[in-house]
Order: structure tokens, then C-alpha cells, then sequence
């Protein structure tokens, strides 16, 4: 359940964003790109140059089109505030990012479970205007498509590690690309810096392998050595990769399990 709704998208693809909507696009756009500067992966920083996201009001669903479509081909498309894994495969599988058209309050101006406007756009969307990542995101959806639901829960990983959170060597330093990462100062900082977290060499099949809770710091993240590996990685048959993972089972948690809701 959500306290969110999508607001509606007119037949031209426009939101009505208010004026406090607006002032909170602007404080949260702010108070990131003093953190990522030199923490963002160069493909993420070039991508988001392209975007030139407006600073003082929320931006437009055509405005973002505009540039995916010159630069990769990809669409962001509005969708209600959770959709199930059927059209999300689909969407992903057509080059459609499916971005939930609300807008955090400012209670959770901090941390929001649910994917708002702000992750999806500035979070995911710079990383779209370049081709291996949208290539790999691409090839992520036909293969969610052809996938069986026990299949589909190891290929949630592989999404979780790479595009939410993953790392990127450059040179001599780590850098992010993964959106669940870049919207989040705190993991932004956490993730390169943080004197707890465990960063590892990407290994696939150890990737398939591992727990993780989405409303935590995430305790590991896994590391490629070039955006260019996400593009290699989608040539491998990684349905028979999430079956010989399925097989070997997963590893125990390096986190504690989340204490369950008690209704009365």
C-alpha cells in the first residue's frame, strides 16, 4: 500500500506540478548535485548535461523525451504509483523507463520506499542517454518477459546490483551509476565512503546469490570495471544463469530480517 498517487498526465504527457511541488524538485535537485559531482559516474554526469533538468520546477515528461530519444531511443513513460512485473518487463523490454508521475512530501523528503518522480528522473534517466547502459536495460526486460517467477526473483537481483546500486571503477577512483544510489545523498556518501560497506568485484553469479532489503543501507555493493561490462553482460544466457543460482541457493543475509507487522 501507498500514500501516493500519479498525478495525471494530460494527451501531450504534462503534469500540473505545484508550487510546492516545485520548491521541493528544486531543494532535493539542490542539495544532490552537491554530492555527486565527484562521486557520479562520467556517463551519469554527461548524461545529466543532455537532460539540463530545470532547477526551479519540476520537469516535463516531453522535455526528457526529447532527449532519450536523440541520444538512445529510449521514452520515460507515466504509470500509476506500483505496477506489477508483467508491464514492467514489458515496458523495460520496448525502451520505456516507467516513471510513477508523484512527487515525495516533505516528511519523507529524507527517504521514500516507493520510486517517486525525483529517483526515476534524476536517478535513472541520465543513465539512459548512454548506450551500454540502455542497451543492457533493454535486453533486462525481454529477458524478465521470457522468465518464470523463480526466475525472475534471482534476475531481481542482477537489476538491484547493477542499476539501483552499482559501482563503477574509473581510473583510480569508485564512482556511482546505480539510480537508487545517485537519488539518495546519504547512500551516495555511504556507498564510496561509508567504513561498513563492503564493495566487490562483480561476479555474476554471486550477485544472482545475494539477499537484499530495499529499506536499508545496503550493507554490499558490486563493482564493474566499465560500463561497457553491463552490455557483456547481457550476451550471457542469464536465464540459465538464474537457474544454476536458483540451484546453488542464496546466500545467508549480511543484514538483520526485517520484523514482521502485526495486525490486531
Amino acid at each position: 500500500m501507498t500514500q501516493y498517487h500519479s498525478k495525471p498526465v494530460s494527451q501531450e504527457g504534462w503534469v500540473e506540478w505545484s508550487l510546492e511541488e516545485d520548491a521541493i524538485w528544486h531543494d532535493l535537485v539542490t542539495r544532490q548535485m552537491n554530492v555527486i559531482n565527484d562521486r557520479a559516474c562520467d556517463a551519469y554526469l554527461h548524461g545529466l548535461t543532455l537532460l539540463d533538468l530545470p532547477l526551479d520546477r519540476v520537469p516535463q515528461l516531453p522535455e526528457i523525451n526529447k532527449v532519450l530519444k536523440e541520444t538512445t531511443g529510449w521514452q520515460v513513460q507515466p504509470v500509476p504509483a506500483l505496477i506489477d512485473f508483467d508491464r514492467f518487463f514489458e515496458l523495460l523490454a520496448n525502451k520505456r523507463f516507467p516513471v510513477a508521475t508523484f512527487l515525495r512530501t516533505r516528511d519523507e523528503f529524507d527517504y521514500l520506499q516507493e520510486p517517486d518522480f525525483f529517483h526515476e528522473i534524476f536517478g535513472h534517466c541520465a543513465m539512459l542517454t548512454n548506450t551500454d547502459f540502455a542497451a543492457f536495460t533493454e535486453h533486462y526486460g525481454k529477458l524478465g518477459l521470457a522468465a518464470t517467477p523463480k526466475q525472475r526473483a534471482y534476475l531481481a537481483r542482477l537489476y538491484w546490483f547493477t542499476v539501483e546500486f552499482g559501482l563503477v571503477q574509473e581510473g583510480q577512483k569508485l564512482k556511482v551509476y546505480g539510480g537508487g544510489i545517485l537519488s539518495s545523498p546519504a547512500e551516495t556518501m555511504y556507498a564510496l565512503e561509508g567504513k561498513v560497506a563492503i564493495r566487490d568485484e562483480f561476479d555474476l553469479q554471486t550477485v544472482l546469490r545475494t539477499p537484499y532489503r530495499i529499506d536499508i543501507m545496503q550493507p554490499k555493493y558490486y563493482v564493474i570495471g566499465a560500463l561497457s561490462e553491463l552490455f557483456k553482460i547481457s550476451q550471457i544466457n542469464l536465464l540459465q544463469q538464474a537457474d544454476l543460482a536458483a540451484e546453488a541457493g542464496l546466500f545467508p543475509p549480511l543484514f538483520e530480517p526485517k520484523e514482521p507487522v502485526h495486525v490486531e
